[in-house]
């Protein structure tokens, strides 16, 4: 269902119907958690669902970030758009994953990736801080948001490096375990 609001998102807020755009984000974001949450209590999580779930995270924060980065997309407020240089770190990181990610499978055949706490934790940072340049832009209240864009910027690269070393010890686990 995320994946499908993604385009829906994009149009309306490229559109400059900011309101419904922030109502369709949030739906996005309610519905990762609800979905998270359902699959690990019913014992309902699946090798597709561990997949997907992390590419429609990426594919919505990336369409927000970029989209929030372009002049003139939402209405005249302080500390808008959002810097480029945020929205290259949040992608930034998200490339840094697939790369290391891919080099790891190409050589070793592992794939064993599993998402780190960090990293949700990034996610979860990410969307709050769209909520809030959202809630900005649509009641124009002047939230401080240099202070939620560093904020953005330093989980979003701690957790890419946070990534590397935790996928450096799954590797090493998963070659005790196949000596064992």
């Amino acid at each position: 269902m995320r994946m499908a609001l993604i385009p829906v998102f994009a149009s309306l807020l490229f559109y400059q119907h900011e309101i419904w755009a922030l109502g369709i984000f949030v739906l996005a974001g309610v519905s990762d958690g609800i979905d998270g949450f359902l699959a690990r209590r019913y014992g309902q999580e699946s090798e597709l669902g561990t997949i997907i779930d992390p590419i429609a995270d990426k594919l919505l924060m990336t369409t927000a970030f970029i989209i929030l980065s372009i002049p003139n997309v939402l209405p005249p407020v302080r500390h808008l758009p959002v810097p480029f240089w945020v929205t290259i770190t949040v992608i930034g990181r998200d490339v840094l994953i697939l790369m290391v990610a891919a080099a790891i499978n190409v050589i070793t055949g592992f794939r064993g990736f599993r998402p780190s706490w960090l990293g949700k934790l990034s996610t979860l940072i990410q969307v709050l801080a769209v909520s809030l340049v959202l809630l900005s832009a649509v009641t124009g209240w002047n939230i401080y948001l240099p202070t939620t864009y560093a904020i953005v910027a330093l989980f979003a690269f701690v957790s890419g490096v946070h990534y590397v070393f935790q996928v450096a010890r799954l590797m090493k686990e998963s070659e005790t375990e196949t000596k064992d």
